[in-house]
Parts: structure tokens; sequence; C-alpha cells
């Protein structure tokens, strides 16, 4: 019998798991000094759209797409302008994932692997796409999917 590798959703705990963390996370967000001004005017539903995003992206269905009416076009446009710094991106981590270890996010290497990945590559990414004055994804380009492993080779952009 082949052993069924669980997604990176199942493993986490599911959608209560990833609604807890960024309810959690985005509470801190509100009250740090620095991080307070870029979220400022975020909805409340802004918590829960990000897990809804995050778990699709992990592999939890599409919470994001179908559910909320999003895509990844979509959570793009929200950081375009931004204007976000070096700064700002490593404050949101060390929120997020200080987040992680309080709320008992597992915590096994290979998971906390792959989930730092992504964060890393998201924010990033996000730091960079807060510089341009229009949105680089199409609304055709599909959501990203990361799993346990591999990355998808260096950044190019355009």
């Amino acid at each position: 019998m082949e052993k069924q590798i669980p997604t990176l959703y199942e493993w986490a705990g599911g959608l209560e798991k990833f609604e807890q963390l960024t309810e959690l996370f985005y509470a801190k967000v509100q009250a740090d000094e620095k991080l307070s001004e870029v979220f400022r005017h975020m909805s409340p539903a802004h918590a829960k759209h990000v897990a809804h995003f995050i778990a699709e992206v992990f592999g939890g269905g599409k919470l994001y797409t179908e559910g909320d009416g999003g895509s990844h076009a979509r959570m793009v446009q929200h950081h375009i302008g931004k204007m976000l710094t070096e700064e700002l991106r490593k404050r949101w981590l060390h929120l997020l994932l200080e987040t992680a270890d309080e709320m008992g996010l597992a915590a096994d290497p290979e998971f906390r692997s792959a989930f730092v990945g992504y964060l890393e590559w998201g924010s990033r990414l996000a730091v960079i796409n807060s510089q341009l004055p229009e949105n680089p994804v199409g609304q055709q380009e599909p959501m990203p999917k990361w799993g346990w492993g591999e990355t998808g080779g260096p950044y190019m952009p355009g």
C-alpha cells in the first residue's frame, strides 16, 4: 500500500488553523507601530481572505478563488503602488512566524521549511510588486501552488 503524502493544508490542520493564524496575526499587525500604518484601511474580512488565499495555495481547494471571488491577479493588485520596504517585509514575516509559533501551527522541520519558503517568496514578490504602477499578473494567471519541496527556478520578471 502506497503512503499518501498530505498537502501542506492538511498537514497544518485545515482551514480552521489558517483562519486562526491570520486572525491572531492581523490583530498584532493592527497593534504594531510600523505595520499598522500599512494596514490601517484593512477591511474586517481581510484576515479571512488571506487565510483562504494561503489555504488554497497550500492545497485546500478553491477557497479564495471560488469562495471569495478572488484570483492571483486580485491578490497582487492589493500590493500595487504601496511602496513596501524590506524593513516592513521583515517585520511582517517576523510577526507571522511568531504568531504561528504561539498558536501551535505545525512546527516540524519539513512543514516549516515549506511554510517559510512560501512566505519568503510571497513577501518578496509583494515588495517587488508594490513598487510597480500596474499589475504584472493577468487575470488568466493561475493561483500559485506550493508543496513540500522544490522552487520554481530563478525570478525573472516580465
